[in-house]
């Protein structure tokens, strides 16, 4: 009996052995490949991923680039639930709440998920790292994130990456296809501490250079945070380009956010670059355009007179200078260097509507720039297009007509470089082919005579820089009530003040044009001037332009 169950028991070890024999040969030899490559899936990771983006470069005069859009390497701390036993969750969850300052209750609820993936904590310190390395059963992984390394600097310039991984805004939308990296595989593998990339067929995108000055731009940025602090405004804007060839050396706006918080902006508007994005009816600062268009034809000489009344009457309608002045005997000069109203309407019936709608045309007032950067707007100008005689009058002293900041830019960087409109461009080498002749030399080199003589001895002399001849106009228009959204037709005591100016004027460096919102100030000449005065100082200085002229010491020796 013993040895039947002896033998029945050593034939059914036998069978086993037999059975695991056969398990084994088949997995390890018959299945190799599969149980092989389902190890390897468990163990590798593959993706179809982007390349890393290009950075974004400004410029300094020591000719070292500014990175001021990066790619910034961020680690993720993740655990996988189903992996976890109950036992194991309570002690887990309290070393993660240490080690990352996170809520214990948070944590559990998430261990509690039926998922291999939670995220615990994003973009972790190098200290959390050294922590969590040394924690059973939970993970890193790290991904690239678009970073502004100055928060708020130059930030209309640049936009912003937004929620699908695309550029919103300014260079990172305009330059979507140069920046982004190239599409291609990602493969990683897997330990104990997470995913770790160990081959990468991406390709990065490529750089973009900024011909913007870092430290210009930092200069009228600070001087519009001052203008804030002084006047009050509720926006603003400066340029800064070389009127030439339409380089872009400094572009601010106020107010700004940080591209690195997007997401919590609520008011969506202060996304908008109004250099190039919002219209404003530019004032004063457009009579050197009609004054201009008045000497290319020859209607009018510098020094011919004009008797002022202090108003000029048009179909009934009633035209007054600032503060209900009349002036008397001026010349074409003195009608730019005092900002007469009535003497600019003059100079416009000069040459008549259709020869002054012609300039305004041929000046860009109607057209892109084309700038280099995303979102450019332009004013339908539907009123002014209407054709009637008081829109013509008001719209050659920049009242009724609408411009952008560097559709102004472009058209008086023809003023200030002998009469030829340039294309005003942001990114290096972008610069298009030159434009055409609105005014001849000679046209050039008499306005800018006038527009020093507005300095030297007009309104405008809070605009001077001692050592160096400006060409410049102060302007201030009011501000529409649909402007201010208020249904109600003409215009309010609001006011944008603005100056546009270039130095030296005989041999212009740069051009700079100032715009205040609603400022609280009496006009431009109080605001705008001295502003236009502190960046074209400071720029000249930092540039090492030489002085026009010699200041002469005051002191007797």
């Amino acid at each position: 009996m013993c040895k039947t169950r002896f033998c029945f028991v050593l034939g059914l070890m036998v069978i086993m052995a037999v059975v695991l024999c056969w398990r084994l040969f088949n997995i390890q030899v018959l299945s190799s490949g599969e149980w092989s490559a389902q190890a390897y899936g468990q163990q590798r990771y593959f993706a179809q991923d982007e390349g890393e983006r290009g950075t974004i470069y400004l410029q300094n005069t020591s000719e070292r680039k500014v990175p001021i859009a990066v790619n910034r390497r961020i680690t993720h701390v993740y655990i996988s639930p189903r992996e976890i036993k109950s036992e194991e969750k309570k002690e887990i969850a309290l070393a993660l709440s240490n080690a990352l300052e996170v809520d214990e209750e948070e944590v559990m609820i998430r261990m509690e998920r039926d998922t291999s993936y939670e995220v615990i904590k994003r973009d972790i310190s190098e200290e959390e790292i050294k922590e969590i390395k040394k924690l059973p059963k939970v993970y890193l992984e790290s991904e690239v994130k678009r970073h502004y390394p100055e928060s708020d600097f130059a930030s209309h310039i640049i936009g912003f990456i937004g929620g699908e991984g695309l550029g919103q805004y300014g260079v990172e939308q305009y330059y979507e296809n140069i920046l982004r990296g190239r599409g291609g595989i990602r493969e990683g593998s897997r330990n104990s501490w997470g995913l770790f990339i160990t081959r990468d067929s991406t390709e990065r995108g490529d750089d973009v250079f900024l011909t913007v000055d870092y430290n210009i731009q930092h200069f009228i940025e600070k001087s519009l945070l001052e203008a804030h602090d002084d006047f009050n405004i509720t926006g603003g804007s400066i340029l800064v380009g070389d009127p030439n060839d339409g380089k872009i050396l400094g572009m601010a706006n106020f107010p700004s956010f940080d591209p690195n918080n997007f997401s919590e902006t609520s008011d969506y508007k202060i996304f908008k670059n109004s250099s190039i994005q919002e219209t404003f009816e530019p004032g004063s600062i457009f009579k050197p355009i009609t004054m201009a268009a008045a000497l290319e034809e020859r209607a009018i000489d510098p020094d011919e007179t004009y008797n002022d009344t202090g108003e000029e009457r048009v179909h009934g309608r009633v035209i007054r200078n600032y503060g209900q002045r009349a002036y008397g005997e001026v010349t074409m000069r003195e009608i730019m260097e005092k900002s007469i109203n009535t003497g600019i309407v003059h100079v416009k019936d000069r040459i008549g509507n259709d020869v002054f709608e012609e300039y305004i045309k041929k000046f860009g007032f109607f057209d892109f720039t084309e700038i280099d950067l995303h979102g450019e707007v332009i004013a339908e100008n539907r009123s002014f297009k209407e054709g009637y005689d008081i829109n013509y009058a008001t719209a050659s002293f920049g009242q009724g007509i609408e411009i952008t900041p560097i559709q102004f830019f472009r058209a008086f960087s023809a003023i200030a470089n002998g009469g030829v409109m340039v294309n005003p461009y942001i990114v290096q080498g972008m610069k298009g082919s030159e434009g055409e002749r609105v005014i001849s030399p000679s046209t050039s080199s008499q306005m800018t005579s006038i527009l020093v003589g507005t300095i030297e001895d007009g309104f405008g002399g809070s605009a001077k820089v001692p050592g160096y001849h400006v060409a410049g106009k102060t302007g201030t228009s009011q501000i529409s009530w649909s402007d201010l959204g208020i249904n109600q037709r003409g215009y309010s005591d609001q006011t944008i003040q603005a100056f546009a100016g270039y130095v030296p004027a005989y041999d212009p460096q740069f051009l700079i044009i100032i715009k205040l919102d609603q400022p609280q100030a009496r006009t431009a000449e109080v605001s705008a001037a001295p502003i236009f005065r502190k960046v074209a100082d400071y720029t000249l200085q930092y540039k090492q332009i030489p002085p026009d002229y010699k200041i002469e010491n005051e002191k007797n020796n």
